[in-house]
C-alpha cells in the first residue's frame, strides 16, 4: 500500500464519524437557569480535554474501521507532528493533524504554522473536527461534521494570505536538520512592520529591488535571506496571532464554517444556539435544562 492509498482510506473512515457521539466523558444536565448560564461560561474549559479524548478515539476508529494490512498500525503522537502516523508503510509514512473545533466557544483557534517545505510530498492531511455536546450543554460529545484537507495547501494558503512585504512578512525556520528532534525548529512565523513612514519608504525601495514577483512567497533558502535582511534593517514585531486557520481564507474551509453554524442541532441552527446562550434567553436555556418545555 501505497502512503497516498493508506490517506484515501483514512479520510474515508473519518468522515464516516460524522453525526456519532462520541464516549469519552459525559456533563450533566444544570438543573435552574442560574446554572445553565454558569455551565455556558466554562463549557468551553472543556475543548483541551475532548480535544485529546478525541483524538485517542480517532486513532483507535482509524486502526480498527481501516483495511490495513497486518504490520500497518496508527499511532498518536504526543507531542509531536502530525498528530497521527502510520507506522509500517515502506516509503514516505503519511500523517493526520487533528483540530478540533466547539462552535459555541468560539471560532477556529487551531494555528498551524508548519513550513510548507515539509509536506513537499503531500503527505499530511488536516482534520477539522467540529464537535458539540449532545443536549447543548450537557450530554456527551458528539462530531457534528468533518472538514479534511492537504498540510501543502493550507501552508501556502497561509503564507500567501499573510506575506506582504513590507508590511507584513513571513519567515521559514532556520535549518536545524542536523541538531535533536527536541531542538529542530519546522514552525513559520509571521513579522509586522513597526517602523515610521519614513522607514516604511525605505523598506519599500528596498522591496521593490527584488524584482517585480518579489512580494510573492517563496520559501527557498534566497529568499528568505532577503526576508532577514530586511527584518535585519528596520523594526519588526512578532505576530502572535499568525497562522490561525480561521483567518487564512481558504474557500473550503470557509464553506466547511458557514455550514456548521447554519446546521440543525437539537432543534435550532448552532449560530442561533450560541447568540442564545451569549444573551442568556431564559426561554432557551428552559429548554434545555427540561426538554420537554
Amino acid at each position: 500500500m501505497r502512503y497516498q492509498e493508506a490517506l484515501e482510506i483514512a479520510t474515508a473512515n473519518l468522515l464516516s464519524l460524522r453525526g456519532h457521539t462520541i464516549d469519552v466523558l459525559t456533563v450533566s444536565r444544570p438543573r435552574d437557569i442560574q446554572g445553565a448560564i454558569e455551565l455556558s461560561k466554562i463549557v468551553s474549559k472543556l475543548s483541551p480535554i475532548i480535544g485529546n479524548l478525541l483524538e485517542y478515539a480517532i486513532t483507535r476508529h482509524l486502526n480498527e474501521a481501516g483495511t490495513w494490512e497486518e504490520n500497518y498500525q496508527w499511532i498518536r503522537q504526543d507531542p509531536g507532528f502530525p498528530d497521527l502516523i502510520l507506522n509500517g508503510i515502506p516509503d514516505i509514512q503519511p500523517g493526520i493533524e487533528i483540530k478540533t473545533w466547539f462552535p459555541l466557544s468560539t471560532e477556529i483557534t487551531a494555528r498551524f504554522r508548519d513550513s510548507q517545505t515539509h509536506f513537499s510530498a503531500n503527505q499530511v492531511k488536516v482534520v477539522i473536527v467540529c464537535w458539540m455536546l449532545e443536549y447543548i450543554l450537557a450530554g456527551q460529545p458528539k462530531i457534528v461534521d468533518i472538514w479534511v484537507g492537504d498540510a501543502i495547501e493550507i501552508a501556502k494558503t497561509r503564507d500567501n494570505h499573510y506575506h506582504n512585504p513590507p508590511s507584513y512578512v513571513v519567515m521559514e525556520p532556520e535549518d536545524t536538520r542536523l541538531r535533536t528532534r527536541n531542538l529542530q525548529q519546522t514552525n513559520c512565523h509571521g513579522y509586522k512592520f513597526q517602523g515610521t513612514v519614513e522607514q516604511f519608504n525605505q523598506a519599500m525601495l528596498l522591496v521593490q529591488d527584488w524584482g517585480h514577483q518579489g512580494q510573492q512567497y517563496r520559501p527557498d533558502p534566497d529568499y528568505q535571506k532577503r526576508i532577514r535582511q530586511l527584518t535585519g534593517s528596520f523594526p519588526y514585531r512578532l505576530d502572535t496571532n499568525f497562522a490561525k486557520v480561521d483567518r487564512i481564507s481558504l474557500p473550503s474551509l470557509e464553506t466547511f464554517k458557514a455550514n456548521i453554524l447554519n446546521s440543525i442541532h437539537t432543534g435550532r441552527s448552532i449560530q442561533s444556539w450560541i447568540k442564545a446562550i451569549k444573551s442568556h434567553d431564559s426561554r432557551v436555556l428552559q429548554q434545555l435544562i427540561d426538554p420537554s418545555v
